[in-house]
């Protein structure tokens, strides 16, 4: 106990005496000074005293998969900015493989009293996962936001990109450019937002007088290896362009290009998505859809507080339009 008093105390700037009163539910303590020293608590992971549990923290959790993507640690930034402006503190939980679950984390946070949990990316756009963990969230009531398209169940207010914009986007690029086998790389089938750039793909090449071959569509993980894998099934096909789910896939199928003797943009084009950090200085500079990341970011942070100060918020989709950016990896088809 003394050894918890003196770290909150050195963490918060206060005496070991002031601490000890807060803890103890004592007067003669400012009320900024009593939640500073909960707050405390709370991000030094230590358990609140029984009597103060029914007092939620001003802690918000971050839910990511990951942080290999730079996509990620730019939303992370982002929203953890944008909490910090209106008074909480972010707290940060990645999943890795064979580390912490998601329904873990969801656990630790709701013993850790938070006040609300965004999620960038989890299980929820999978429609295959196990959804146990939010609806755990709805029965808490606990203000909760999800960045990105979810499946349809769990009534979630929900940030997304426009998916079928970006497509467009790219797929009218890479038409003007002549190409007319193009392929399609995605993340897992049961992935909500990859459902919807597949459905968008088939209408865009459907509206172009083009033959969606099911061929050439390629599922895989969201990662450099995925990226490669899918892409050599893709070229096997004998595609001229690769429209990718994510800028990994999209590094991931220019290495599988090269692997097969091909030079990109002058063989393929290759196009990515998210414009996520240093991809104008890959080689080649890579062609991408932006996501407004800026904008997603503070309108997560934006429902959540709303949620969190008895707001009410409906639980639908806003969705965000995409840029696509032409750089380097896309050009004309080879003749």
């Amino acid at each position: 106990m003394k050894r918890r008093i003196a770290e909150v105390a050195k963490q918060v700037g206060v005496s070991e005496a002031t601490v000890s009163r807060v803890l103890n539910g004592r007067p003669g303590v400012a009320e900024s000074t009593r939640t500073a020293v909960l707050t405390a608590l709370d991000v030094l992971g230590y358990e609140r005293p029984t009597q103060l549990r029914g007092e939620r923290a001003r802690l918000v959790g971050l839910v990511l998969p990951e942080l290999q993507n730079p996509i990620f640690p730019a939303l992370a930034e982002v929203m953890g900015n944008a909490l910090a402006q209106q008074g909480f503190t972010p707290v940060l939980c990645t999943r890795t493989a064979g580390g912490v679950s998601e329904a873990d984390y969801v656990d630790l946070l709701l013993q850790q009293q938070v006040s609300g949990v965004a999620f960038a990316g989890g299980q929820y756009a999978q429609a295959d996962a196990v959804h146990t963990h939010y609806h755990r969230l709805v029965e808490r009531g606990l203000p909760t936001v999800l960045l990105n398209a979810a499946v349809g169940e769990l009534g979630m207010p929900q940030v997304s990109c426009d998916d079928a914009m970006a497509v467009e986007q790219a797929i009218g690029h890479l038409l003007s450019l002549g190409h007319e086998r193009i392929g399609l790389l995605l993340g897992p089938a049961d992935h909500v937002p990859s459902r919807r750039k597949h459905e968008a793909f088939d209408a865009c090449l459907s509206a172009a007088g083009l033959h969606a071959d099911p061929e050439a569509v390629a599922h895989g993980m969201f990662s450099l290896e995925g990226g490669h894998a899918g892409a050599a099934r893709l070229l096997k096909r004998g595609v001229t362009a690769i429209l990718c789910a994510s800028d990994p896939l999209a590094l991931g199928a220019i290495r599988a290009a090269r692997r097969h003797g091909l030079s990109v943009p002058e063989d393929i084009s290759v196009v990515g998505y998210d414009d996520s950090a240093l991809m104008q200085c890959v080689d080649p500079p890579l062609t991408t859809i932006r996501q407004p990341i800026e904008s997603m970011g503070r309108a997560v942070v934006e429902l959540l507080v709303k949620k969190i100060n008895g707001g009410q918020v409906p639980a639908e989709e806003l969705l965000f339009a995409p840029e696509l950016v032409v750089r380097s990896s896309t050009g004309k088809v080879p003749s």
